[in-house]
């Protein structure tokens, strides 16, 4: 088990300091602010839509690690995908931090979001966890102003 916490780790680190999602995103389709007041993250996510499918995403802003990488991991997971696929993996995740999803075989979808599995034992950091998830199901939600 502690292997596996080690590359879970190792994922949300290279994330948070590197991510080549955090970027400003040409011709975005729309764009919407995320925040979280408990701790002062900060999101602005871009979003370029080609008809029903989510074609680029990007984001910028400052957080800390776990919003940094939790919105990085989310874009690599959700670009390329139809908004209803999108989502369904939006749901899976946070049911997965709410602990109402605990089957392996139907976390799958997540790919490596899955890391962030373990941040509902961690109360202070799920919102941080959950900040971009939230933000991107409202644009989704609002996805005719996206086109």
């Amino acid at each position: 088990m502690d292997d596996l916490t080690d590359v879970y780790n190792e994922i949300i680190m290279e994330h948070s300091m590197n991510s080549y999602n955090k970027k400003c995103l040409e011709c975005a389709s729309c764009c919407k602010m995320g925040h979280n007041p408990n701790c002062g993250d900060e999101i602005k996510l871009e979003l370029k839509m080609n008809g029903n499918v989510i074609e680029d995403m990007a984001f910028s802003g400052h957080g800390c690690a776990i919003s940094q990488a939790s919105t990085s991991i989310m874009i690599d997971t959700l670009k390329g995908k139809t908004i209803k696929e999108a989502k369904e993996i939006i749901e899976t995740f946070i049911a997965m931090i709410k602990r109402e999803i605990t089957d392996e075989a139907e976390l799958e979808k997540l790919e490596d979001a899955i890391v962030f599995k373990n941040i509902s034992h961690m109360p202070a950091r799920v919102k941080c966890a959950l900040l971009a998830w939230h933000t991107i199901e409202d644009m989704l939600e609002e996805s005719n102003s996206c086109k």
